[in-house]
């Protein structure tokens, strides 16, 4: 993405999608179900791919990734899954 226009656009693209997906009757969100994780290994996945897909540089990329916690810890696991 190469500009402001293009990230408000890809925002509001998932946006809409995600609302559809987890809001219920009168834009109240829907209550999760019972999941073990809160974030899931896809959610970490596409997460990643963004930031990679926004990042300036290959250094860029890992600290942001750092910063949100999508880097794999010393047991395999990044830190926003547990």
């Amino acid at each position: 993405m190469s500009g402001p226009v293009e990230v408000r656009d890809f925002l509001l693209q998932h946006d809409t999608r995600d609302t559809a997906l987890n809001f219920g009757n009168g834009g109240v969100p829907a209550q999760r179900t019972g999941e073990s994780s809160r974030v899931s290994e896809e959610q970490v996945r596409r997460a990643q791919l963004a930031v990679a897909r926004s990042a300036n540089s290959v250094e860029d990329c890992r600290e942001l990734l750092d910063m949100l916690g999508l880097v794999p810890g010393d047991d395999g696991v990044p830190p926003v899954r547990r």
